[in-house]
């Protein structure tokens, strides 16, 4: 399932275009059933403890959570897909509205990743995503901002190449903001690190045609 995408969605303003294939899943978390009715589309499951949608909707595919559980529903439907054998996530509403909880989704990126995932949070005009001890690679497609965080302690060699500021084998602290507000050129771009990143950037969602789909990744 290399290739497969497992979309997750969850409350949002949800206008995004998604093309899943016979092979890719798509998961709803709680209201995130609603945002995809809105747009005529049926999920394989919806999972959730439904506190946000207010009642179980009529599904053949319903997974139903206590409301007292340690995970958040975005962190269920990512197990409920990584246990499918899917690698590859979409998270569509895991930005914006509670603060934790978008704290929360990005710790689950981090998780996700060790796990051997690829996964990102896609939302209110950007995306988020987790490196560690790899490189990651821009099309050059880009246009916009994109900005680094330390996700776990210090990111040692970091390298960043095709930005407007770059860096040559620098250390990422978790306590200083060296990382933010970087610029795209319109050139391929590479990100290289040692270590636990963050990664946001601004952007429209690209589909399969596009930027996300396009990274290659080597392990350092």
């Amino acid at each position: 399932m290399k290739n497969r995408i497992c979309y997750i969605v969850g409350a949002c303003d949800f206008n995004e275009t998604i093309t899943p294939d016979g092979s890719d899943y798509i998961i709803a978390a709680d209201a995130g059933y609603k945002s995809l009715a809105e747009n005529g589309i049926t999920p394989d499951a919806v999972m959730g403890d439904f506190d946000s949608l207010g009642f179980v909707p009529m599904h053949k595919n319903i997974i139903k959570h206590p409301p007292e559980k340690d995970d958040t529903d975005t962190a269920l439907a990512l197990n409920y897909g990584y246990n499918m054998g899917y690698r590859k996530f979409l998270v569509f509403g895991g930005i914006g509205g509670r603060l934790d909880h978008t704290l929360a989704n990005m710790q689950t990126l981090l998780g996700m990743k060790r796990r051997g995932c690829e996964c990102y949070l896609i939302g209110n005009g950007c995306i988020i995503t987790a490196l560690e001890n790899e490189s990651f690679t821009f099309s050059g497609r880009e246009k916009g901002y994109l900005s680094l965080f330390a996700a776990s302690g210090e990111a040692k060699d970091v390298t960043l190449k095709g930005l407007k500021y770059t860096l040559d084998n620098t250390i990422i602290y978790p306590d200083i903001s060296l990382a933010v507000s970087n610029e795209f050129t319109g050139e391929k771009a590479n990100i290289t690190t040692k270590g636990a990143l963050f990664m946001l950037w601004y952007e429209n969602f690209c589909d399969k045609e596009g930027s996300i789909y396009e990274n290659k990744r080597s392990n350092i």
